[in-house]
């Protein structure tokens, strides 16, 4: 039973060490190759509007609710469910329903872990030059994306991971996050400026914030923007629960979740500044998906004055974002195992971490986009409406206000009823039922 009490004592050192790694979860590809995709499509300005409102929104209710629902039970999703159904005397229906968030983060993890081989290859292709030099973006990703294509690609990345989350919270995630997440906006900060001086990046700038005010008029903007702010934020049920469980009573949870919801949104909005304004000067298209990432870039670069140093930071950068937001999602199934079966942190990361390789390996190919789009449609939304369902109404207004209360110094408006138990568990409503609609609106 020791290392029961090991969990319990490892915890963030910090409250900035816990808002750096919730903002590195948060941080990841939905920012970086669909964001700027998004925003253009939908009015430039005009979807940046109804995005941010949608991140306050959710920012001050789901963000908030997630991390206090953690820390209030002193535990992950697994025992977090079990524990509020207990209060309604039904702690096997608690245990089963904590059950789908998990699996919800272990699924996209596992296509996850496959996306950070593809980075971790070019990466290293950027150092030796390849890249820039002899090989064709197109061909490499062809070969990459095929059935078995990235394996040990895959595998070292996902190794890296591993190894870092071994080092434990504050230690691992926390240092880890406190270093990979500066140098995230760091690089992308550089390279924004390096890109604002290419000619012809002007109509990049357009594309992005020039607003089209008709598509505010458009019921399907709203809906993207929506979806977009929901699964940016990491609204799941999982990795801000499991983070919230391992933060210290003094921390304010309101001033962390708009922490993280500003920098999230800075994230994607730097991303854009870099990559929309690059793809214009040399007259590419801005495509949605990892074809921008993966061909249109490395494209782009090629033209680019110092284009393997651009390429090298580029790629370091979204390495940093991808393994950040790994290690969030990992560690909600070895923080189950942990507490459910009393394992070793190595154990369960071993355990976790062979169940990712092989199942990663199997989705490598065709497979993986079919694989990430049904867990994002319909496992992650639900478990963050469950989520919002147990901490807002099982658990009841008054639990769910003194556990967002404590260590704030200032008392919860009339608002904080009202934004969670109905516009926040509403929107989680619509994003359920609107992505399985659209077939994915995030």
């Amino acid at each position: 039973m020791k290392s029961k009490g090991r969990i319990s004592e490892d915890k963030f050192n910090s409250k900035w060490g816990f808002i750096i790694s919730c903002i590195g979860s948060s941080v990841g590809m939905a920012n970086i190759w669909l964001f700027p995709y998004r925003a253009g499509e939908f009015g430039g300005a005009a979807f940046l509007i109804p995005y941010i409102i949608f991140v306050i929104l959710i920012g001050f209710s789901g963000v908030i609710g997630e991390m206090a629902f953690g820390r209030a039970m002193q535990s992950g999703p697994l025992g977090a469910f079990k524990k509020a159904f207990e209060m309604k005397k039904h702690p096997r229906l608690g245990s089963f329903i904590g059950l789908i968030p998990v699996i919800g983060s272990l699924g996209i993890a596992i296509g996850y872990s496959v996306i950070i081989g593809w980075i971790l290859k070019f990466l290293a292709d950027s150092i030796t030059g390849s890249i820039i030099n002899t090989e064709d973006p197109a061909a490499v990703f062809a070969d990459l994306s095929r059935e078995f294509g990235s394996i040990p690609w895959h595998l070292l990345g996902l190794v890296l991971v591993l190894i870092f989350m071994s080092f434990g919270i504050s230690r691992g995630i926390e240092n880890m996050n406190k270093v990979m997440m500066p140098a995230f906006f760091v690089l992308f900060l550089f390279l924004a400026v390096r890109v604002a001086f290419l000619d012809g990046s002007a109509a990049g700038y357009s594309y992005l914030f020039k607003p089209d005010w008709t598509a505010m008029a458009d019921p399907k903007t709203w809906v993207y923007a929506m979806g977009q702010a929901f699964f940016s934020l990491s609204i799941a049920g999982n990795g801000t629960v499991v983070y919230g469980s391992y933060l210290k009573s003094d921390v304010d949870v309101v001033s962390s979740a708009k922490y993280v919801a500003i920098f999230d949104t800075l994230a994607a909005i730097l991303a854009g500044l870099v990559i929309i304004p690059a793809v214009f000067a040399y007259g590419a298209e801005p495509n949605s998906g990892p074809g921008l990432l993966f061909i249109t870039i490395p494209a782009v670069i090629r033209s680019i004055p110092f284009g393997q140093v651009f390429a090298i930071l580029f790629f370091l950068a979204v390495f940093f974002a991808g393994v950040t937001s790994l290690i969030n999602l990992l560690e909600s199934p070895v923080e189950a195992l942990q507490k459910r079966l009393g394992w070793s942190r190595k154990a369960a990361i071993a355990a976790v971490g062979a169940v990712t390789a092989a199942a990663g390996i199997f989705v490598e190919g065709r497979l993986l986009s079919p694989w990430m789009d049904s867990i994002s449609i319909y496992v992650i939304p639900l478990g963050a409406l469950l989520a919002g369902i147990t901490m807002f109404w099982v658990c009841g207004s008054t639990f769910a206000r003194n556990a967002v209360q404590l260590g704030r110094n200032r008392t919860l408006g009339k608002w904080f009823e009202p934004m969670t138990k109905y516009v926040f568990c509403g929107v989680a409503v619509l994003v359920y039922i609107l992505g399985i609609f659209f077939g994915g609106i995030g």
